[in-house]
């Protein structure tokens, strides 16, 4: 499968409930699924290059979710902004496996987490009291630990959800590239493949501007394709929720029971290198590979990043 199929699951909330939408690659019976869930402002779609290679790699063997996390994508958008929070996105998740499972057996159940979808995947690995259809296997953390830098919350809350319109995908993506740098260097083509599913019409947002957006590009003016409620939560954070969210996040990483790769980007200011060490040797005492040149975070889009991931999972 060359491109991915797109799926959607119902999620319950206390509202109406809402639909999580994701990208199925590979075989829809296959046993070994590998979810891939990606940061704050990104969709699935940022997993494409990992996806093509993982499904070469085992020769098509292999089935990969790539979510968009609700607000997100081609996924519904919140009533409630506060509802945008790690513990939301767990259980929608965890509907999503429930959904996969019941179309086909899932024996072995790996996870690649990119900075929201690490923090994602620790808070379903280490609650040892989920029905899992089966447990996590492996688990990759990308650019992420039980404590997120300060200031990098800071430098995300100034600009998540405040982005205008624009009238290319190419001003687009220069516009996101100016906040993106930490990802490293991508050719034009990269970066373009990156963007493109970042953003949709601003004629196909409905009246009330929060319910879910078409699917179909119509051209410009483009706008980016999340709720910027998203970002609400995060400015609201105080230093008090900040020390007791790594508290608890810390107790989740030590309960993980699943192989685990941790992927730094050296220049990081989410994820500092004496956190990145204490996740060496405590808990699943993750094996740290560091990429050069990279801050937060890396986009597995790169050759070199993308072995050492489908090295990891598939041997």
């Amino acid at each position: 499968m060359t491109e991915p199929q797109l799926e959607f699951v119902a999620c319950p909330d206390n509202q109406d409930g809402h639909r999580m939408a994701y990208w199925l690659w590979g075989d829809a019976q296959a046993p070994h699924l590998v979810v891939c869930v990606h940061g704050l402002t990104r969709q699935g779609r940022d997993f494409d290059a990992l996806a093509r290679t993982l499904l070469e790699r085992s020769n098509g063997r292999i089935r990969i979710a790539c979510p968009d996390i609700v607000g997100r994508g081609q996924s519904d958008w919140l009533r409630d902004p506060n509802a945008y929070q790690v513990p939301t996105y767990a259980a929608d998740v965890f509907a999503m496996l429930t959904q996969l499972h019941a179309a086909s057996r899932i024996e072995s159940l790996d996870w690649v987490g990119t900075s929201m979808g690490g923090l994602i995947g620790m808070g379903i690995a280490g609650n040892t009291q989920l029905p899992m259809p089966a447990p996590i296997r492996r688990l990759v953390l990308n650019d992420v630990g039980p404590v997120v830098n300060r200031e990098a919350i800071e430098r995300i809350g100034a600009y998540v959800g405040k982005s205008g319109s624009y009238d290319s995908v190419q001003q687009a993506a220069d516009a996101m590239w100016a906040l993106s740098t930490g990802f490293g260097a991508h050719t034009p083509e990269e970066w373009l493949a990156l963007s493109r599913p970042m953003l949709v019409a601003a004629s196909s947002r409905s009246a009330d501007g929060r319910s879910k957006v078409v699917a179909e590009q119509q051209g410009g003016p483009y706008v980016l394709h999340y709720d910027p409620a998203i970002g609400e939560p995060i400015r609201a954070l105080t230093p008090e929720a900040i020390s007791q969210g790594e508290a608890i996040m810390w107790a989740l990483y030590d309960a993980i029971q699943a192989r685990t790769l941790l992927l730094r980007g050296a220049q990081s200011d989410l994820l500092s290198s004496a956190t990145a060490q204490a996740m060496t040797e405590r808990g699943p005492r993750a094996r740290l590979v560091e990429f050069e040149n990279v801050g937060h975070a890396p986009t597995l889009v790169a050759l070199n990043q993308r072995q050492v991931v489908a090295d990891f999972l598939l041997h």
